[in-house]
Formats: C-alpha cells, structure tokens, sequence
C-alpha cells in the first residue's frame, strides 16, 4: 500500500531504450556484515522517511538511505544502508508479505547530455529479518519481445531493455504472485518469487475496459516513439494495492484501474468517463481500509484543465467517488482503525469522519530533547495500537496518543546524524537550512563529560544574532544528540538569506560551524 517515490514523480515523458535484463542473484552476508547488522543505533540513517510498515513493535522504514529496522517499537535501529546488499542506493519502494519483506532500490544516473534520470537497482527481500536478502535485478526484457499475447489478441508492446526510468515505485500480493508498478516497465508480475517477471496488460488511453475475449489492436507502450507511434498515459504505473485475494487496484497516469479476476480483466475509473468521478487523473498512491472498506486515493491534475490536486475515496469499489483535500499534494495513507491519515506537503491531515472534517496536529514537540519538528512534507503514515508513525523530509515521528484523544499524548522525533569524527569537532544540519519548514541541528561534543555549554550564532561580518543556549548543562559524546536553532534572531524574527556562524562553547574550549541560510 504504498507510494511513488516522491522526487521522481514528475519525471515520466522521457522515452527508454537500451540493452539487456540481467539473472537475479541470492547471497548471504558475510560474517562481519552480520555483525555489523546486529548492532543497533538509536535513529534511522535518514531523515527523508519515504515508506513506513508497522507491525507490533517492529517497524521497517524505506528511506533515502535504505531499509532502516526496528524491532523493539523504534528503541533501536539496524540501518541496512551501506551493505552489500544495498550499497548507496535509495528506496522507492517497501511491503510485507507472508513473513517476508520486500524492498525496491533506485539511483540517480547521469545521462548523456547532461543531467540525471532515476534508474531501478532492482528488489530485494528478506525472511529474517535482514540477516540475509535475496537481490533481483531490475525486470527488463529481452530486445526481440515485441509482442504479448491477451487472450484472443497478439498485441504488440515496447521492449523495456533498459533500467534508466524503470524502476518499481509500489509493491503488492496477492497469493502467489508479486505485483510491482514500475513506469517505463508498466505493470508486471512475478508467479515465481521474483525470478522472472510477466508484462501485465492495462486498457489503453482510448478504452475503459478490456477482457481477453475483446478483440483489441493497441500498442503496449507507457511512452510515444517509433515502435508503437503513440504511448499510452495508462501504461506508466506508479501505484498498486490489492484489496483481497483477487482484486487489484492500480494507479497510473490515466486513472485508476480495477481487476476482480487476479489481474485478466480491467475497468478503468478516471476523471472523465464518470459521473462522480476523482479529482485527477495522475495517482500517486492508493490505500484501503479494511475497518470500513474504503478505497483511497491520491489524485494529482494530470492533463485535463478541469482536473485538480486532492484525494478522492470510494465506498463502492470505485463506482463513484468523493473528493477531499482540494489543491493538497498528498504522498501517501495511513489508518488508525477507522481514521483515515492524509501525508501531504502542508501537514499530516487526518478525519475520523471519512473526510468530512480534517485535523492536523497542533504542533509535534519532542518534550524528552526540546526539538520540534518544523517541517510541513509528510511523505507517509502507519500506526499500530495507540502508537502512530510519521514520515518526513525531516525526520521520523512517533506519537504515544492518549485514547481518545486525536493527536494528544507523548511525541518522539527520530533525527538522523553521523557521528563526529572526534570531540573537537562540530557541524550542522540540514545545511542549507531553510528556518520556516525545519529546525537547524548542531551536533558536538563535550567529550562525555557533563560541562556547561553555550551557542551563539553570528552573522558574515561576525555580528551578534542569537544565543541559543546559554551555560546548559550538556553531556554529549561524539554519537550524541544535537541541540536546535529555529532561524530567528533575538527578537524573534527570521533571519535573511546569507551565511551565518555559529559558536560552541564547552567549558574551556571552543569550536565553530558555518550555516548557509536559504528560504
């Protein structure tokens, strides 16, 4: 139930074209990896939290750093980033399935003339717990696959050969089958644990609906080129759910697609061909609430100039649709029983009235380190008994919600940071820093000793702006947590755009850092 990776999701006019599909690969870690993998941090390696699943007390994330996990409800995390089985590469994609976890992996790539394009890494998945993974290259097919057979019909479709554009943004399952919505690779499906993969055939742009016993001519292509002439704004996939053992939903740029026949047979809703229809054509994500049986959707303004941003949801399997949220961006859903949780680029909206009325949070403030949390990019929501989880662009979020009360009880914000490289040393992040969506975070050191701790921060020509804390009393090692400048001066105003210093005082010794300030 999960969303397109957000910083790609305006990239689907490029055409593909290339090479050759590579074997899966299945490998263990090594005995010093699986000691490495053991050891536990007390955040994710990320601060952009693109997909979260809940499951008791074990949470695994998708982030821009990898699989990050935890199984003692978010005490500690074994962050997978940098292994060998993932290396650098971003998440676009996570689900859970019959005891086994499955991720998909992505990567900015140059191409030639200039500028980059994303490109899947392939999938992955995991039985226990990460100890070991299976590794998937990414589905391509073989140059001379030029057609597909759709019961009656020999439709011709666009050999995807290469990885540039293809690459999975969702993740689901039904029995015995794996179902991935990759853009430039459409809809596929794997019957044999990821091993090979199968086209999977949507209705073209001019068609509603499509059987294998309709006697069809079209091209399957997601994109217009020599090969099929026209491409097709349904065939570029970005987001799947299945809602029981045989009915599929799938989000592309032309709709929203169902399938009660395990994937055979479709209909297609979109903003134009219903009577009360969604609100826009591009579906960024689709989510279902078994509590109550609703579909939800994330539906962004594709072409038509009558569509707009918003969510739409249905309680008739798509028959008809209303619509919420007008002119917000959402990323992706959560649900606590009956709420609906709405991630979006202005907050995290959430109805307990199947959208009729919207709360957002009053403000997520950590009481335990002082910090807020100042970014309004939700990226997605999950939650488990009373503990409710939040993806941002600027961390994780965690709230113990007193029953009964929406959005009240005890907030925990996960920040990311790498250690200093020794205790003389500081820096801050995010840098550049932007004080009207996120705090600025300044990590040193006081050798672990507990010192009293002053931080000022000055301007280019060294002039006084702010003290951000004065003779605290601080323990901090090289691992340990950051303190937090809002952006203001000492009257309570933000500062201007420019570069900014600031000064860590420790007992007798002194460190400085530079910010760069840009709104």
């Amino acid at each position: 139930m999960k969303k397109i990776y957000l910083i790609l999701i305006l990239l689907i006019l490029s055409n593909v074209k290339g090479l050759s599909q590579s074997l899966p690969l299945s490998y263990a870690l090594t005995d010093e990896e699986i000691k490495l993998s053991k050891e536990q941090a007390q955040n994710p390696l990320s601060n952009s939290i693109i997909d979260i699943i809940t499951m008791g007390d074990t949470i695994w994330l998708g982030t821009s750093r990898g699989v990050s996990l935890s199984t003692d409800n978010g005490l500690n995390w074994t962050n997978f980033y940098g292994k060998s089985d993932f290396g650098t590469d971003n998440v676009s994609a996570i689900g859970f399935y019959n005891g086994a976890f499955w991720c998909a992996t992505a990567r900015s790539t140059e191409v030639t003339g200039g500028g980059t394009l994303p490109e899947g890494t392939g999938l992955k998945y995991t039985t226990d717990f990460g100890l070991t993974w299976t590794s998937i290259a990414q589905p391509l097919d073989h140059p001379d696959s030029t057609t597909e057979r759709y019961g009656i019909n020999t439709l011709r479709a666009l050999p995807v050969t290469v990885a540039i554009q293809n690459l999975a943004y969702d993740i689901a399952f039904t029995p015995g089958t794996i179902w991935i919505a990759t853009f430039a690779g459409g809809l596929r499906k794997s019957t044999d644990n990821g091993q090979t993969w199968k086209r999977v055939v949507l209705p073209p742009d001019n068609l509603n609906s499509i059987s294998p016993d309709d006697t069809l001519d079209f091209c399957l292509s997601p994109v217009a080129g020599s090969f099929c002439g026209s491409g097709n704004l349904n065939h570029r996939v970005f987001s799947v759910i299945a809602t029981d053992d045989t009915t599929l939903y799938v989000g592309t740029a032309n709709g929203i697609n169902k399938s009660t026949d395990g994937g055979i047979s479709w209909t297609k809703f979109n903003a134009q061909n219903q009577n009360d229809p969604i609100s826009g054509n591009f579906i960024t994500a689709l989510a279902y609430n078994k509590y109550n049986n609703i579909l939800w959707a994330s539906t962004w303004k594709a072409e038509d100039q009558n569509e707009f941003y918003g969510i739409s949801s249905s309680s008739n399997g798509g028959q008809t649709w209303k619509t919420f949220l007008t002119d917000e961006r959402t990323h992706n859903f959560g649900f606590k029983n009956f709420d609906v949780i709405v991630a979006t680029d202005n907050g995290v909206f959430r109805s307990s009235d199947n959208g009729l009325n919207w709360i957002l949070p009053n403000s997520i403030i950590d009481k335990e380190s002082g910090a807020s949390l100042k970014t309004k990019v939700f990226y997605d929501a999950d939650s488990y008994g009373n503990n409710i989880w939040l993806g941002s662009a600027d961390g994780l979020v965690k709230l113990i919600e007193t029953p009964g009360q929406m959005w009240q009880g005890n907030w925990k914000i996960y920040f990311a940071s790498s250690s200093l490289s020794s205790d003389e040393e500081t820096y801050c992040y995010p840098n550049p820093f932007n004080p009207r969506q996120e705090e600025l975070k300044i990590k040193y050191s006081t050798g672990g000793e507990q010192k009293d701790v002053t931080i000022q921060i000055f301007d280019f020509g060294f002039n006084y702006v702010r003290t951000v804390i004065q003779n605290a009393s601080r323990r901090h090692d090289i691992e340990g947590p950051p303190d937090f400048w809002d952006g203001r001066d000492e009257n309570g105003n933000y500062v201007p755009n420019g570069v900014y210093f600031y000064r860590v005082k420790t007992g007798d010794d002194t460190v400085y850092g530079k910010i760069l300030v840009m709104q």
